[in-house]
């Protein structure tokens, strides 16, 4: 069985697929591809569409990410049963993954781009889940590079942080976009820095790239734009419902709230309440780079 090796955000991971698989297409994958031996995979994903489970977890619930549904049952040993599908639709994977996500196996059902769908959120679940006591966290948020630093943007679906990112994009000299839905933060000798991801929602923007995080930002709509930074508690319930965990699970949720401790520690959070206009990313970024925030 071929196996295919991934670096994001410096941690390694591996995905073996049936032999003479051509249905299943991983192009995101491919800037952060790696040659093999190249580091030792933290987890490994396979591919096996003859797996079915031996017998059938406790159910814990059922969650959204906005673009697949969720059905999360475990086992008394800890092993996770996680059935993928796409919203409203029918499920097209099941995963199965050992108590800390460092060994996972997927059964996919449907065609090719179903399938493809179902290995692609579970390499998300399982990064995610696998890498969360290693001061790592898989974020929903919309991330400009400009001059050296990362700006994250922060909102629920709707309230507009692509639209944000776009303005600085037209308006904000020396700004590009590094990820528009799902880029990696990782806190590595005292220093936040957000990567790039094979994870950007319906923007195609799959950069192996990374940058010191300068500021995170939350977005509201508003009719007037102004900004202002908020304080430590308010940064950690801002910054904590971003990020991908597992409230039921003590191992993941707790390494995820340790990190925005210390995340909060090292970066400032600001709330932009905005218009969608030139003046809003010009407001913003005045305040961010501002002298005070570095």
């Amino acid at each position: 069985m071929p196996t295919r090796y991934y670096t994001v955000a410096r941690h390694t991971f591996a995905v073996t697929l049936p032999e003479g698989e051509t249905g299943i297409a991983l192009p995101s994958y491919e800037p952060f591809a790696v040659a093999a031996g190249a580091e030792k995979p933290q987890f490994t994903l396979t591919v096996d569409d003859t797996f079915y489970p031996t017998e059938k977890g406790d159910t814990i619930g059922e969650f959204d990410c906005g673009a697949a549904d969720f059905g999360v049952y475990r086992l008394a040993d800890g092993t996770y049963q996680i059935l993928i599908s796409p919203p409203g639709g029918k499920y097209c994977g099941l995963l199965q993954a050992n108590g800390d996500f460092s060994q996972a196996i997927i059964a996919t059902r449907g065609e090719n781009s179903m399938r493809t769908f179902a290995v692609n959120n579970a390499l998300m679940l399982v990064y995610a889940f696998a890498a969360a006591t290693m001061e790592t966290m898989l974020v929903h948020a919309s991330v400009i590079k400009n001059h050296g630093h990362g700006y994250l943007f922060l909102g629920k679906s709707g309230t507009g942080k692509s639209t944000h990112s776009s303005l600085w994009l037209r308006h904000i000299e020396g700004s590009e976009l590094l990820n528009d839905d799902n880029p990696v933060i990782r806190i590595e000798g005292g220093i936040a820095t957000v990567y790039g991801s094979p994870w950007s929602g319906k923007t195609p923007c799959y950069k192996n790239d990374s940058a010191p995080i300068g500021a995170f930002v939350r977005i509201k709509q508003e009719p007037t734009n102004h900004i202002g930074r908020e304080g430590a508690l308010q940064a950690f319930a801002v910054l904590l419902p971003s990020m991908s965990t597992m409230k039921w699970d003590k191992r993941v949720h707790g390494g995820i709230c340790d990190s925005v401790s210390r995340l909060i520690e090292l970066t400032p959070l600001y709330t932009l309440g905005c218009r969608p206009d030139q003046e809003a990313a010009e407001v913003c970024h005045a305040a961010v780079t501002s002298k005070d925030n570095l």
